[in-house]
């Protein structure tokens, strides 16, 4: 295997509900090379998201280690996660929460000059990744003008837009219907692939997992299965 850009060990994460202590993750450990594109496959309820939440640094309350591009991220403080998140991570999730009254290039603009990006080279690459995905001529369009699967390809670019070493993806496909998201999904790990990045694709969609290189399966809060 390549060298890992994501490493997690022992991660564990528990609720209290009605007093009652619930494990939705029991000790997970998962290795995600450079380059790899591995499916997170489970049921609704499985505990992918929240395993995604406690890899994207979104959320605390978990325990284990996570190494991201080799750094240790999971007791860092608030100002650190947010580097390691603005720089090294891209998120995609199951509906785009782009900003409406921004244009579709403006939406993969933005993070960009968050990052300290020059205007004019960050408006150059928002125009590569969505003319790579098929929306050359939807630049300037909001997205209410768009369809749900451009809206989508958009999101997919706001996550590659800072070259990030992990792409993680929570559903990305789950709003749109079978034929869309199987397009979608299919330039997704296109680009994913040709920029070197890796990524972690949460889904419950077996069909749309079978594409990625790699398929672990979450169950009752374990990696209980690994398939080619």
């Amino acid at each position: 295997m390549n060298d890992p850009v994501l490493d997690v060990r022992d991660l564990r994460r528990s609720f209290q509900q009605g007093g009652v202590s619930i494990d939705v993750l029991r000790g997970v450990d998962l290795t995600v090379a450079r380059g790899e594109i591995v499916a997170l496959l489970g049921p609704s309820g499985s505990g992918k998201s929240t395993m995604l939440q406690a890899v994207g640094l979104l959320e605390g309350g978990f325990s284990g280690a996570i190494t991201i591009d080799g750094q240790r991220v999971e007791a860092l403080d608030a100002a650190a996660r947010t580097a390691v998140r603005r720089d090294k991570l891209g998120f995609v999730y199951q509906f785009h929460h782009l900003l409406p009254d921004f244009s579709a290039a403006e939406n993969v603009v933005l993070p960009q000059l968050i990052k300290g990006a020059a205007p004019a080279a960050a408006r150059a690459r928002a125009a590569l990744l969505l003319t790579d995905l098929g929306l050359g001529a939807r630049l300037d369009h909001r997205p209410a003008q768009l369809s749900g699967g451009e809206q989508q390809r958009v999101a997919v670019a706001r996550a590659l837009a800072n070259e990030p070493v992990l792409i993680l993806a929570d559903e990305p496909t789950g709003n749109l219907d079978e034929t869309t998201a199987a397009k979608v999904l299919a330039e997704f790990v296109r680009l994913v692939r040709a920029r070197g990045s890796a990524a972690l694709v949460a889904t419950h969609n077996i069909a749309l997992a079978r594409g990625m290189d790699r398929v672990v399966t979450l169950h009752e809060g374990r990696l209980a299965a690994v398939a080619a």
